[in-house]
């Protein structure tokens, strides 16, 4: 079990060398591989038609960029360059790194709807392609919101052992983190799946998030 350890300092940058806690056999490591790279090309090729729309959409809306990139910390504490479809103005954060908030006015009225979806998360298919995402896995932060996370709790630097993934656990049950406490309460879900990880659990994932969509339910 990963230890509770408040007041322990771990570097913030660079790659991580820390205790495995990561419990899934390398066999099955192998398949999850695999099976990601499956599921993010079928899942090009599938919602391929749906791609279309928003990105018709967003450009009907005038407002900048379909695409929004932004750095984020993946496996062994390294950045990588997440994909969205743009769902807020482009001077959003201009004062600097934000959480967002209920009724955010930053949200554009396309990306409002992509939000509540998580729509706006299907271009991560490629970051699973390429092997800086898994389609399950904890999502993955900005070093930022990490700095901020460690200073409550430093066993979120136990996530570097994996991908972070396109949807996990946490993202089903506890929406998005607009607060501190939720995000310790997804660290403590995340933690969870990384002790416990199997395909089987990732499958159940994956059912409950494609469940999710395709109802239209509010993850």
């Amino acid at each position: 079990m990963i230890y509770r350890d408040l007041y322990r300092n771990y570097p913030a940058t660079g790659e991580i060398k820390v205790p495995h806690y990561d419990t899934m056999k390398n066999w099955q490591k192998v398949l999850k591989r695999c099976f990601d790279i499956i599921l993010s090309v079928m899942g090009m090729i599938m919602l391929s038609w749906l791609f279309i729309i928003i990105y018709i959409a967003i450009k009907l809306q005038h407002d900048g960029p379909v695409l929004f990139r932004q750095e984020r910390i993946g496996k062994g504490g390294k950045p990588f360059t997440i994909y969205k479809f743009r769902t807020m103005s482009e001077n959003a954060e201009q004062y600097g790194p934000q959480l967002e908030i209920k009724n955010d006015h930053r949200l554009t009225p396309v990306g409002r709807i992509l939000r509540e979806h998580h729509l706006d998360e299907l271009p991560q298919l490629y970051n699973v392609l390429i092997g800086d995402m898994s389609v399950v896995g904890p999502r993955p932060e900005r070093r930022y919101f990490i700095e901020q996370i460690m200073k409550y709790d430093s066993r979120y630097q136990h996530l570097y052992e994996i991908r972070p993934g396109l949807t996990s656990e946490a993202t089903l049950h506890n929406g998005y983190t607009d607060t501190m406490e939720k995000m310790l309460k997804r660290l403590d879900r995340d933690l969870y799946y990384l002790e416990n990880r199997t395909l089987a659990a990732d499958f159940k994932i994956i059912t409950e998030t494609a469940l999710s969509i395709l109802t239209g339910k509010k993850i």
